[in-house]
């Protein structure tokens, strides 16, 4: 098998194991730690995928739209971090309101589209879990008092989770170009192609307005929640079932 095949059967593996991610759910009772290592995880595999593509296959991908419904008639905090999983992925994304509720879609490379929306789903569990456990241990605190501080750990905990993932992604594109001598060439063309694809939908993207954020105690319990991570930590079935 010459190089050229090589290289496209290395591309399909890549493809297939992304996909098979991609199709599993997530449970109830994820943790902000198993959900970053969950990032961990795609940010590896989408880095393999851009080592194992030409430019041929680069310019040849298709772009899809994915829509990720969350449920709810109202915005929630998780916004703040939905941004920086649309370019840890490399996509675009909107905000979309369907007879399912609030959601998101994202546009991109197939490959790319199915890795968002399962780290959103991830994130989305993880947040609620993390939540749960914050208004636990505030037995003094009800009704409106209890509500707004859980918004507050929300808001802290999606803006330290967004830095995480910028982070990640910088790394991600660095290591792509240092490891191939046309990495940082091949980044860009993916990127022109994305973004000539999106053009061609006729979709203008508009900047959302932001969502009210108390910086309290509770915001920045949040944030120090998605600060303890161990971002080497794999992902895997504790009892409760992270993965199914």
């Amino acid at each position: 098998m010459d190089d050229a095949g090589r290289q496209a059967g290395e591309l399909a593996k890549v493809k297939a194991r992304i996909k098979a991610l991609a199709e599993k759910t997530v449970s109830n009772g994820c943790t902000e730690a198993e959900a970053m290592a969950a990032a961990e995880m795609v940010g590896r595999l989408l880095e393999r995928y851009a080592l194992s593509m030409a430019e041929i296959d680069v310019r040849e991908e298709r772009c899809v739209q994915v829509e990720v419904t969350l449920g709810g008639k109202q915005r929630r905090p998780i916004d703040g971090c939905v941004p920086a999983i649309a370019r840890f992925c490399d996509c675009k994304v909107w905000l979309s309101r369907g007879p399912g509720g609030v959601g998101y879609t994202f546009f991109g490379f197939e490959p790319d589209t199915e890795m968002a929306r399962y780290l959103l789903q991830v994130i989305d569990r993880a947040m609620r879990a993390e939540t749960t456990l914050f208004k636990q241990g505030l037995t003094r605190a009800k009704g409106v008092a209890l509500r707004k501080a859980g918004n507050s750990f929300e808001h802290g905990m999606a803006n330290r989770v967004a830095e995480r993932l910028e982070a990640m992604h910088a790394a991600r594109e660095a290591a792509v170009a240092a490891q191939r001598t046309t990495g940082t060439a091949l980044i860009l063309v993916k990127h022109r192609v994305v973004d000539e694809a999106f053009r061609d939908t006729g979709i203008r993207l508009v900047s959302a307005s932001s969502l009210h954020r108390r910086i309290n105690a509770a915001y920045r319990q949040g944030m120090a929640a998605g600060g303890r991570v161990n971002l080497d930590r794999p992902v895997r079935d504790r009892g409760r079932g992270l993965l199914r």
